[in-house]
């Protein structure tokens, strides 16, 4: 018998781009960045691939609809937060519908605002990733400790001489 092993938490966001700005939801009541402002999005399900999941999140939360075709990978965050975790970033190119709170028990506004003026209360972590480039895809790390630049140059006992 093969003993079950974790993986690591995955998220998905999606940046609905409108007139230089993009929407953000107020999290409420959901014990996890409550009075935050965060991208729509949330976690990938057993056998979502993340288009899926943005697809399935953008439907519960902002009551629009997506196609896996109008979304563009723009990056991807590393992130030390409860747990090791995983989140994909999305550009939706084109969607149906007029953004709403759907979800009004786990999000109390929305708004629309320029990646340059988020408000104070932005999660640190969509903070840093609205800051990277949208023009090609990017990896970011959030909350781990810095690398020790020693270690890295340090070499193993077992290659030093006498």
């Amino acid at each position: 018998m093969t003993a079950a092993v974790a993986g690591i938490p995955t998220g998905v966001h999606v940046i609905l781009p409108r007139a230089g700005a993009v929407l953000l939801m107020r999290r409420a009541n959901t014990g996890f960045f409550d009075g935050l402002f965060s991208l729509p999005g949330g976690h990938v399900e057993p056998g979502e691939s993340i288009r899926m999941a943005a697809i399935r999140e953008m439907a519960e939360e902002l009551d629009v609809r997506l196609a896996a075709a109008d979304l563009d990978l723009v990056g991807v965050v590393h992130r030390l937060s409860d747990t090791n975790r995983i989140d994909f970033f999305l550009r939706a190119r084109h969607w149906l519908g007029e953004p709403r709170r759907a979800e009004p028990d786990k999000c109390d506004a929305l708004g629309w605002y320029s990646p340059a003026a988020l408000p104070d209360n932005t999660v640190a972590y969509i903070r840093g990733a609205l800051g990277c480039s949208q023009d090609e895809p990017w990896v970011m790390e959030h909350g781990w400790p810095a690398p020790m630049a020693d270690d890295a140059l340090r070499p193993m006992a077992s290659a030093q001489t006498p």
